[in-house]
Order: C-alpha cells, then structure tokens, then sequence
C-alpha cells in the first residue's frame, strides 16, 4: 500500500498498488480489481473513478 506520512493531512505519497480500475460502459462506472487475482473488490458509487489506482487499458 501508499505510505501516508504525515498523517491527518488528507494526501497520499504515491500509488495504490496490486490494484487497477476499469471503466463499465453498460451503467458508467468504475469497477476496482486485485491484480493478483484479476477479482472485482469494489464498484464506484458515483460516476468518477478511483484516486491513486491506475486505470487498465481496453
């Protein structure tokens, strides 16, 4: 995972790893996956995607 120090000030130091998004046309949402395993851990409730993971190309 990212380090985040200092805590309490709301800012990530680098990337999320063993992790990656990909966009969902059929409802327009983010879907968030484990890179190790290729399972689909979370959906994005709003339209924008994820911060700090990376996003897989098509």
């Amino acid at each position: 995972m990212a380090t985040n120090p200092p805590t309490g000030d709301n800012h990530r130091k680098g990337a999320v790893k063993g992790r990656s998004q990909v966009h969902n046309p059929a409802n327009n949402t983010w879907v968030k996956r484990d890179s190790e395993t290729g399972q689909f851990m979370d959906v994005k409730s709003d339209k924008a995607p994820f911060k700090g993971v990376r996003k897989e190309k098509p």
